[in-house]
């Protein structure tokens, strides 16, 4: 698999710490604003240098948008996150966290096998060999029961263009995914049941919107450049359970002041910065370095005046998750994806959610769910009981026994075509304060992925930052 510097978990030793870790006899103080993914891994890393560190979430709970809360009976997730084996830092952090696949936390399919189902009742298999990529995907594609012969026979002419296609030129970047598939002779049919599956419930965008350049990254780095790249994987257990629980678990052990329901208020060009603590106090603090680790419009919120602020025009995409619960198993599978429905993945979650059982319990997952998302629950709960009893067989003679609809209005950054030039690294006008966030530019969409390699990209300039204006410093005193 082919592996780059950003996209490794730092080690907490050995070639490269010591040169970015602080100096003998030296102790820094960070202030991490955010506990979500880009936050705890900040975190983490800092502390693993030899920094002081103080998190401070604004919610009662760590994780972010990937995390879960208690509905009666069921642990529920805010949203069904899934990864790749070509996600090598979140897969660090997992490893981190003692919650990778070998402690039964999480899975990671040892080959990618994602069955598909149209509402007709028409099925596919999207699976791979152990051949070389893209041939590992040959096969699958030239069976795939979803499309006409003729639009089969068209697939490999935008998979190979897609392969050449340079993710990191802004000039991509322009483009949208749709057009450029459509001029590669990809009929409507073959983008809705085909490329736009993979496209939609990652980019959270339609196709013809995305960014052409974040739709060749998924797909050249998940699909066509390493053949085990797009194994899928997921948490086994509620979210939380990895990325609150296990994530302040690690964090007290490493020394960091994790304080929850702590919101901070303002941030000065001199790092002065005010927080509002749990009992409604509030505290000042001045750290050696502060990084945002919160969503664009909040750290566009927080910047002190004067530095620009360019990623505040991003924009929004929503995602929303249907929820049902069925009084007998209904999904013979771990997850099934939809073609030619709003139901478009379909995961089953009864056991992570604290039943008996598999197959009763099934969350709908509704990517780019801009003309759903507002729509109340009278309107959707017969709309999406009619698409479950026509995806899945078994629900036709099931009974509903509880139906609720989770929203995430502001679930990513909108992924248009444009939007790179948009996403900042982490080093900002003011010495000392750093942006991370799955929105930033890490060059991948905003996923989980991208958020953890943000918190370590933010934490080594932060750590480059310090030794530098400690060597500074010194040198002016010899």
């Amino acid at each position: 698999m082919k592996r780059d510097r950003d996209g490794e978990w730092p080690p907490a030793s050995g070639p490269g710490a010591g040169e970015t870790g602080p100096a003998a006899g030296e102790s820094p103080h960070a202030l991490v604003v955010g506990g979500g993914l880009a936050g705890i891994t900040t975190a983490l890393i800092l502390s693993e240098r030899g920094w002081r560190v103080t998190l401070a979430e604004a919610r009662p709970r760590l994780g972010g948008r990937a995390t879960s809360y208690q509905r009666g009976e069921l642990t529920v997730d805010n949203g069904q996150h899934v990864f790749l084996r070509c996600c090598t830092a979140y897969r660090g952090l997992l490893g981190r966290l003692d919650a990778g696949p070998e402690s039964g936390l999480s899975v990671l399919q040892e080959r990618l096998d994602i069955p598909l189902r149209a509402p007709d009742g028409t099925t596919a298999r999207l699976k791979r060999t152990g051949a070389p990529a893209p041939l590992h995907l040959a096969g699958s594609l030239a069976g795939y029961g979803l499309l006409p012969l003729k639009d089969r026979a068209r697939l490999g002419r935008a998979a190979l263009a897609l392969r050449f296609t340079d993710p990191a030129d802004p000039a991509v970047d322009a483009k949208g995914f749709g057009p450029f598939l459509r001029e590669r002779g990809q009929t409507a049919s073959a983008v809705d049941r085909l490329w736009s599956v993979i496209s939609t419930a990652t980019l959270n965008i339609d196709p013809d919107a995305a960014s052409l350049a974040l739709a060749a990254k998924v797909f050249r780095t998940g699909l066509l450049e390493d053949n085990s790249g797009s194994d899928l994987g997921y948490a086994a257990v509620p979210l939380g359970e990895i990325h609150d629980t296990r994530a302040r678990a690690a964090l007290v052990k490493q020394g960091v002041d994790v304080r929850d329901a702590t919101k901070v208020l303002s941030v000065d060009a001199d790092r002065t910065v005010r927080l509002r603590t749990r009992d409604e106090g509030e505290l000042t603090l001045r750290p050696d370095a502060v990084v945002l680790a919160v969503p664009h419009d909040a750290a566009a919120g927080l910047l002190p005046d004067g530095v620009r602020r360019p990623f505040a025009a991003l924009g929004h995409s929503p995602i929303m998750n249907v929820h049902v619960r069925y009084d007998r198993p209904v999904l013979d599978g771990p997850f099934l994806a939809g073609v030619d429905s709003p139901a478009q993945w379909i995961f089953d979650r009864t056991a992570a959610a604290g039943l008996p059982g598999a197959g009763r319990y099934v969350a709908v997952t509704v990517s780019a769910a801009d003309a759903l998302i507002g729509r109340p629950v009278a309107e959707l709960r017969p709309l999406f009981e009619d698409e479950l009893k026509k995806l899945l067989p078994e629900a036709r003679g099931a009974s509903v026994e509880e139906f609720f609809v989770t929203r995430e209005k502001q679930a990513t950054f909108r992924q248009a075509s444009g939007s790179a030039a948009l996403r900042p690294g982490p080093v900002t006008a003011v010495p000392g304060l750093y942006l991370a966030g799955a929105w930033t530019a890490t060059g991948w969409p905003d996923t989980m992925e991208s958020a953890v390699r943000s918190g370590i990209s933010a934490a080594r300039a932060a750590q480059e930052h310090f030794v530098s204006v400690h060597a500074h410093r010194n040198g002016a005193r010899a």
